[in-house]
């Protein structure tokens, strides 16, 4: 239902009779940007189930990785540089995320220690998330030229707005070997659960888990980021969604996550082609208008329980 609709919605309105003009707006425009929304939620609704149930914590969210900052900083290095191609934009984020990626499992892919090895992770992520976005501050505030600058903050809002099949090309193998690979994971994510010396007992190798977590993650965050800019929230909210709806194991939540989050962003973007603003409102922009209210209530709900 969200999908077709999403087709037909926008500031114009398609006739869902078939015309020639309806034909290109649906198949060149509408329909390559709704793909796109549902397989960038669904990346980041996968990662953020896997993630949560990783790192025990239900306030994880795939951007604490490092890989959406390290895509966002090589696509603002591209717009530095004045690259903006429909091919080598996403090509350069995907660097980024890739390198981000190399640089955490480098980090904290060899920890052997049952004690320290998510610690190390959470850590080395958190080390690298700042640094990108520090080095991506510095590109704004050396930014060429005007145009370079407003090119950047613009990128950075996130959008799928002039999204094209090129881009439905890039990000659907990747985020589909990335939601594979989360779901590879899901059996040891759940004897995770249970804490890591326990989970070593029955057999779960800890660095293998976090082989896939690095691996899968970088996959759908980096081809997210890489044609949508930031799109923050999703993977936080997204398994608190479905989580009631399932017996409450990670490898029960991956794929409902991956669903509700490709719902999540179609909805999201189909709501904000059609409100009656001068220019359109940025899709990072209304998720985070969603996504930070839901996270203050997640807070208070915490605080709460340990009271």
């Amino acid at each position: 239902m969200a999908l077709p609709l999403s087709l037909l919605a926008g500031r114009v309105w398609v006739d869902p009779e078939v015309t020639p003009n309806a034909i290109v707006i649906l198949a060149q425009l509408r329909l390559p940007r709704a793909l796109l929304a549902i397989i960038v939620g669904a990346g980041l609704g996968a990662a953020g189930a896997a993630m949560q149930g990783y790192l025990r914590n239900p306030l994880a969210d795939p951007g604490l990785f490092g890989i959406a900052p390290g895509a966002a900083l090589g696509a603002v290095i591209a717009l530095y540089l004045g690259i903006s191609s429909a091919l080598l934009l996403p090509a350069f984020a995907l660097v980024g995320g890739s390198g981000a990626m190399a640089l955490l499992a480098l980090i904290a892919g060899r920890t052997a220690s049952p004690a320290h090895g998510i610690a190390l992770f959470t850590l080395a992520g958190m080390m690298i998330a700042s640094l990108a976005g520090a080095l991506t501050s510095l590109a704004i505030s050396l930014a060429p030229n005007a145009f370079a600058m407003s090119s950047i903050v613009t990128w950075l809002m996130g959008a799928l707005t002039d999204r094209s099949w090129q881009d439905v090309s890039i990000a659907a193998p990747l985020t589909l070997a990335g939601v594979a690979l989360l779901w590879a994971a899901g059996r040891a994510l759940d004897a995770l659960t249970l804490g890591e010396v326990a989970a070593r007992s029955l057999g779960v190798d800890p660095r293998r888990v976090r082989w896939l977590m690095v691996v899968g993650t970088g996959l759908t965050v980096g081809s997210g980021v890489a044609v949508a800019g930031i799109i923050g929230f999703v993977g936080l909210i997204v398994p608190h969604l479905v989580r009631p709806l399932t017996d409450r194991r990670p490898s029960s939540l991956i794929v409902p996550s991956a669903l509700a989050g490709a719902l999540l962003v179609l909805v999201a973007d189909m709501i904000v082609r059609v409100l009656p603003l001068v220019t359109e409102l940025r899709l990072g922009i209304a998720l985070s208008l969603i996504g930070a209210p839901f996270f203050l209530w997640l807070l208070l709900r915490m605080r709460r329980g340990l009271a």
